[in-house]
């Protein structure tokens, strides 16, 4: 925004300027964080006087920082200090208004520079007034311009799109899941945090001396949780799976083992979970500001995979993508380079892997490569390399080289861009929920959610 203020010599009585603003779940937050006032009234999610309905009613100071802007930044504009401002509330704001902010200018004091003002906010729809009161503020002299875009931008970490999977995961049954060694407190916490959320109902399947102790070192009560007691790992593992053939699982929940001892369970010819296509991980990650979920695969399973590989890394991303609410999934293969390279192989399978889902060979969503990691999610990069595909600059989903890059890419959004990932193993007869011990709660939460919506689209639940 261009500012340049109204000296004091040009304000005339009668001079009057108005902003408009929408008032949003995050000015909430930033309010709150900012101003130090917790008022539970004010939060989006919360229930601030007890009658069972979430209020998220706009505080009085931010509807009237609204009166100040339209001071600060038109009327008088950049130079402007406050005197006295006086407010009487006439009606709430809640979150999702959409509000006007007016000044009008009544008086001019020549001696000391200063103007009195009119001021009113008002919601846009019904003009019902909130807020009326006058405000007395020292005006520039001198003309001074100045632009808004220097200033910094606020970002909040907030995770709206796994608190959706959740609500979208509440209404459906609780997920059989065999939880495979949980003998640690993360594991055994995140399994029955997600269990008292009913996202799953878990089997305890280890060592249950360790179980027991666990539970007891995080205060846990195991009663109605059924437990199977098998010390070893590797026996733990095929026990696990065993209970996907016999009905009684699911869903595989991964606990305090490593990832290959699961896995070799998983994939025993006789006894393992194949399902015709090639086991793939995909991480799900809500990243704050992103409009939307955005899957990461596959960035702990297959190292380097091969064309043949990618198709079931796409086509597992993809159908995963459509459990959780996205109506046609964008895929990104992601290069170093948007054009084919012939010495640059991942250019080359982001042009086949295209080409494939034009001919039918992917179904279900939208394959668009080779593509930078900027054009395949930022539109003016796209449009600046002159990329008019639907899927350039709106990638729901990265399909990443190698283990190697989709690992990094998967950390620095988690540790620089303070994204939380739910992590899902893909292409097994039932989903294999992956967690890792950095993980938080509302990661193992997600995990649940998205094996939960999974399974239940699957089944043909959706």
């Amino acid at each position: 925004m261009h500012i340049e203020n109204c000296t004091f010599d040009e304000l005339q009585v009668g001079d009057s300027r108005e902003l408009r603003r929408l008032c949003t779940q995050d000015d909430l937050l930033v309010f709150a964080n900012v101003s130090g006032n917790h008022n539970p009234m004010h939060l989006y999610d919360a229930d601030g006087d007890g009658d069972g309905m979430v209020e998220a009613v706009a505080p009085g100071m931010f509807v009237g920082a609204l009166v100040s802007a339209v001071l600060g930044n038109l009327l008088p504009g950049a130079g402007t200090l406050y005197r006295a401002q006086s407010m009487v509330f006439h009606a709430r704001a809640h979150a999702g208004d959409e509000l006007v902010s007016r000044v009008t200018v009544t008086d001019k004091n020549e001696r000391d520079s200063t103007v009195t003002l009119a001021t009113e906010v008002r919601r846009l729809g019904d003009d019902a007034l909130i807020l009326s009161g006058a405000a007395t503020v020292e005006a520039p002299r001198k003309k001074i311009s100045y632009s808004s875009h220097d200033l910094p931008g606020l970002i909040v970490q907030r995770h709206r799109h796994f608190e959706k999977l959740l609500k979208l995961a509440a209404p459906l049954p609780a997920l059989k899941t065999a939880v495979v060694c949980p003998e640690e407190p993360n594991s055994l916490g995140g399994a029955l945090l997600a269990r008292s959320h009913t996202l799953i109902a878990p089997i305890l399947v280890g060592d249950a001396t360790r179980i027991a102790a666990c539970a007891a070192e995080i205060g846990a009560d195991l009663t109605g949780v059924e437990i199977i007691d098998e010390p070893d790992h590797q026996t733990a593992a095929h026990r696990a799976v065993a209970l996907v053939g016999e009905g009684r699982a699911e869903a595989l929940m991964k606990g305090h083992l490593h990832t290959d001892q699961l896995l070799r369970a998983t994939l025993d010819k006789q006894a393992g979970l194949r399902a015709g296509r090639r086991f793939t991980h995909v991480f799900v990650m809500d990243v704050p500001g992103l409009a939307h979920p955005l899957l990461v695969t596959d960035a702990a399973i297959n190292i380097s995979p091969d064309l043949k590989t990618k198709v079931d890394i796409v086509q597992n991303a993809i159908d995963l993508a459509l459990s959780i609410g996205i109506e046609q999934p964008k895929v990104g293969v992601l290069s170093a380079v948007e054009t084919v390279n012939p010495d640059l192989p991942s250019s080359i399978d982001g042009a086949l892997l295209s080409k494939m889902a034009e001919r039918g060979q992917i179904t279900g969503g939208l394959v668009d490569g080779p593509l930078a990691m900027d054009n395949a999610v930022d539109i003016a990069a796209a449009r600046t390399k002159g990329l008019t595909s639907p899927v350039a600059g709106h990638a729901d989903v990265l399909v990443v080289p190698d283990i190697d890059a989709g690992n990094m890419l998967a950390k620095q959004l988690t540790y620089l861009s303070h994204a939380e990932g739910a992590g899902l193993v893909l292409g097994a007869r039932v989903p294999i929920i992956l967690n890792s011990r950095s993980d938080d709660d509302m990661s193992r939460l997600a995990s649940c959610a998205v094996a939960a919506l999974h399974h239940f689209r699957l089944k043909g639940g959706a």
